[in-house]
């Protein structure tokens, strides 16, 4: 097991107000989170630990701006998410992946280069260290759709840390992957937090909640612990 890292800063990574989020349900108002209050620190990664329909995907996206809380404040780098302040500081890596299936690793590389307006002379030294990093530089050429999950998960996060984020957001990154890939992204996220980065990823995995520094334990929407 690698080691658990140490704490960061004492400024949270992220910080949540009573923040509650309800969605319109055929019965009525389904309350996906429920008047959730925390903070985790910067400079480790962080966990989000529940069971399926525990409000994880939820938050996560709340703290990378794509809904607003229907109660509530939340605060990633010490700002509104989705807000100027923290635009470009803060990565998202869904559970889903946007993947081009027809694409090669290279070509899927470059496409999100473009997205997030990484230009230059440093660009192909990004694509070779962030390949290099994930294991993919053999694998260049291969369309995405011929990778096994374990390698599209890690081609995923090489594309979201194209531009590197301060605060990087990881929805269950692991889930359905090999248990020699999963030892190979953790491996990759303590790289990352020795470098200063800061991880909140979700999880239903109790021994990886153990390899977290902070967890918060979400069911049905409450914070347990």
């Amino acid at each position: 097991m690698q080691p658990v890292p140490e704490s960061g800063p004492a400024t949270p990574a992220v910080k949540l107000e009573g923040v509650t989020k309800r969605f319109a349900g055929r019965a009525g108002p389904v309350t996906a989170l429920d008047t959730v209050s925390a903070s985790v620190a910067g400079g480790q990664v962080n966990g989000i630990m529940g069971a399926d329909a525990a409000g994880k995907t939820t938050l996560l996206r709340i703290l990378a701006g794509l809904l607003a809380p229907s109660q509530g404040e939340a605060h990633t780098l010490g700002h509104a998410p989705g807000g100027d302040a923290v635009r470009g500081r803060v990565g998202y890596m869904p559970q889903s992946f946007g993947l081009y299936a027809e694409l090669s690793v290279h070509e899927n590389l470059r496409l999100h280069a473009d997205l997030q307006g990484l230009a230059g002379r440093g660009r192909q030294e990004r694509f070779d260290e962030l390949m290099a990093f994930a294991g993919l530089g053999p694998f260049a050429d291969r369309r995405a759709d011929r990778l096994s999950g374990g390698m599209k998960q890690k081609l995923g996060l090489a594309c979201t840390l194209v531009h590197p984020p301060e605060l990087l957001l990881l929805d269950e990154p692991t889930a359905g992957v090999d248990p020699v890939s999963r030892s190979d992204l953790w491996a990759i996220l303590y790289r990352l937090v020795a470098d200063g980065m800061t991880v909140v990823l979700s999880t239903a995995y109790l021994d990886e909640a153990e390899r977290c520094a902070e967890v918060l334990l979400l069911h049905r929407g409450r914070l347990l612990a």
